[in-house]
């Protein structure tokens, strides 16, 4: 029988990974149960928050904007649409398929309170960019201490 070295770091790693495909990592939001299965796709986001706005960049290439679905709703930003498999060519034809398509949804759970009046999304190259104000008594406020001379 041969002897084998312990690693612990590698059984770690191995356990991880049973983790990792048991319950998948869903940073900075999650993707709705009801249309996450194997093979399904979500964008990608960044979430960033300065002094005054909280700001999401999506990859959604291939998509139409104009059916891309935004919602604010109390603490939660929502971003839904559907990456569809082009119709120019018939499924037949298809040597390989490594692209994901279907539906999509992420909810993303947001720090701070929006002025849902102050929202605003662009698309270029592929990317969606979501910018929310903060609502103004949620801005920082700087505060001068007043120095009282002793007589």
């Amino acid at each position: 029988m041969a002897i084998v070295r312990w690693e612990p770091f590698r059984e770690l790693s191995r356990i991880q990974k049973e983790l990792d495909r048991l319950f998948p990592r869903r940073f900075f939001g999650e993707i709705e149960d009801e249309f996450f299965a194997e093979g399904a796709w979500a964008p990608n986001i960044d979430v960033y928050e300065t002094a005054n706005e909280v700001v999401v960049n999506a990859d959604v290439p291939g998509l139409d904007p104009k059916e891309i679905k935004i919602r604010v709703e109390d603490n939660t930003l929502t971003i839904e649409g559907e990456k569809k498999v082009s119709s120019e060519v018939k499924e037949e034809d298809y040597l390989r398929i490594e692209r994901r398509y279907g539906k999509f949804k992420r909810v993303i759970p947001l720090s701070s309170l929006i002025d849902r009046d102050k929202i605003a999304a662009s698309f270029d190259k592929g990317v969606l960019e979501i910018k929310m104000n903060k609502k103004e008594e949620l801005k920082p406020k700087e505060i001068t201490v007043e120095v009282k001379e002793k007589k």
